[in-house]
């Protein structure tokens, strides 16, 4: 591996850049909720206290399979997203391969695939409602998510990352923007899309069996899918002239000015049934993919 490759996976935006601010955003989400509440909500440190308080607690164990694959899917998504994380192009634009963005929309699907399948390995009637609606909220969401990353494609005329990152003049390309930023909170299950994981409903969701060392990671996980998300969009965003260190600084102020923003929305808005959710992304927001997506191919033809 190149120097540049294992910069991006080990020091920034990876490992460890990654991990402290999953607990950084995660601290911005329940301070800009508590503010909206008139609370004076958690100190800094408190999203890193709750993962070591979780990580070094006892729990009851499990025997056999069932057991290996609850641990197996937070795993496999703290994974997933480390990698997504370190193939943004933050720094370096010359690394990364041809249709790389591809690979990382499937890094960026893993957790809620994982998130499904703890819901139905834990063998809770909670835990499999939450992960029922998270596979139909996932379908819906995932149409006008898609089509957003296709019509920026399109539009630029590329699927590497290194070439369609970066702000641009084209209106394709932040139609597309908009579209991603449309979706983060069905994947972030926030409100008003936070179906599969309603407290009043269903306890914690696919989660409800979870706690210990397997929650804490789930937990790193979340924080981390605020990481990549906010991350992607970022680089969407962001020019690509600059100095390295502007670019670092830039990239960091987007992703957590993001965060505010969705944060502030979820906690002004209630959650949505799931005929309602579902509603909203194949209607309104596909039927705005599909015009963008159709605008910027009749674009790409003409030139």
């Amino acid at each position: 591996m190149n120097a540049s490759l294992l910069f991006h996976l080990f020091l920034f935006p990876g490992l460890l850049f990654a991990i402290p601010a999953s607990w950084f955003y995660v601290w911005g989400e329940r301070k800009a909720v508590a503010r909206m509440q008139r609370r004076i909500g958690p100190p800094l440190l408190q999203p890193f206290y709750d993962f070591v308080k979780l990580f070094g607690k006892r729990t009851p164990s499990r025997h056999g399979i069932e057991a290996d694959l609850l641990l197996l899917w937070p795993t496999l998504s703290v994974l997933s997203m480390v990698s997504a994380i370190a193939m943004l192009p933050v720094i370096f634009y010359g690394r990364g391969f041809s249709g790389d963005a591809i690979l990382l929309v499937a890094l960026l699907e893993i957790p809620s695939i994982c998130y499904i399948l703890a819901g139905f390995t834990s063998g809770s009637l909670f835990g499999e409602i939450g992960a029922i609606r998270e596979a139909l909220l996932s379908v819906a969401c995932n149409v006008v998510f898609l089509l957003s990353i296709v019509t920026i494609a399109v539009t630029e005329k590329t699927f590497r990352l290194a070439d369609f990152s970066g702000a641009s003049s084209n209106p394709g390309h932040w139609i597309g923007v908009f579209g991603i930023l449309l979706c983060i909170p069905a994947k972030l299950r926030l409100n008003p899309f936070s179906t599969s994981s309603a407290e009043q409903e269903i306890y914690a969701g696919p989660l409800t069996e979870y706690a210990g060392a397997a929650l804490a990671i789930w937990e790193l996980a979340h924080g981390l899918e605020w990481v990549a998300l906010t991350g992607f969009v970022a680089i969407l965003m962001m020019p690509v002239a600059g100095a390295w260190w502007l670019r670092a600084i830039l990239f960091v102020v987007i992703s957590f000015a993001e965060v505010l923003l969705l944060s502030t929305f979820a906690a002004a808005t209630g959650r949505l049934t799931l005929e309602g959710a579902i509603r909203f992304y194949w209607r309104w927001a596909a039927i705005l993919a599909v015009l963008a997506f159709l605008a910027a191919a009749y674009v790409r033809f003409l030139s």
